[in-house]
């Protein structure tokens, strides 16, 4: 009896262990500026139609419209169509820090690398994640990048790009942006030649 007694016992002291170790336990959650970036790289294929709001600026050659996307810490949202032969060329950029102090651009700089890096984005029914090599920003060069590959690659996805940029502004401010855009050719990559 006395067996069965120190048997129930244990067992109910680590059950009461076991559920309280399970409420503590803390799952990672993607936090607002991920998972807003998530929804503006999933609406890539579509060319940010979901996420286009009024028009802001009509040039010659380009239409910058405002973002209906609120990204979280964002100062602003543009999407940029551009005129061109081919169809559709956009672009997505979210101002998401300024400052005239350096080493505050800079640490913004690096929280936002650390929050795309490894992101995981479902574009159709394929997973994908942005990869990207971290370098230091340095005050001499007025303009730092991180481009972030999207692994698996994918040929469909060949020229759609995402950067994180890190640069100077006129006067004094120092600006991080985000974007998302289509890259029509390598840099080494001739364009199409008409006769």
């Amino acid at each position: 009896m006395k067996k069965t007694v120190k048997t129930l016992v244990l067992i109910t002291i680590l059950s009461f262990f076991s559920i309280s170790v399970i409420a503590q336990l803390k799952l990672p959650v993607a936090t607002g500026f991920s998972s807003d970036m998530k929804k503006v790289i999933e609406d890539y294929p579509s060319r940010f139609i979901h996420l286009m709001g009024e028009v802001k600026v009509q040039h010659e050659q380009s239409t910058e419209y405002e973002c209906n996307l609120k990204v979280n810490g964002a100062e602003e949202a543009t999407i940029i169509r551009y005129s061109s032969k081919r169809d559709g060329v956009v672009s997505w950029e979210a101002v998401m820090f300024t400052s005239d102090d350096f080493e505050d651009a800079k640490k913004k700089y690096k929280n936002y690398f650390s929050q795309l890096n490894n992101l995981g984005v479902t574009l159709g029914k394929d997973h994908f994640k942005l990869r990207g090599v971290y370098e230091a920003p340095s005050d001499e060069n007025k303009f730092n990048s991180v481009l972030f590959a999207i692994e698996p690659t994918a040929p469909d996805l060949k020229k759609v790009k995402v950067e994180l940029t890190l640069q100077y502004k006129a006067p004094m401010d120092w600006q991080v942006k985000v974007l998302v855009y289509d890259k029509e050719r390598e840099d080494g990559e001739q364009g199409r030649v008409e006769d």
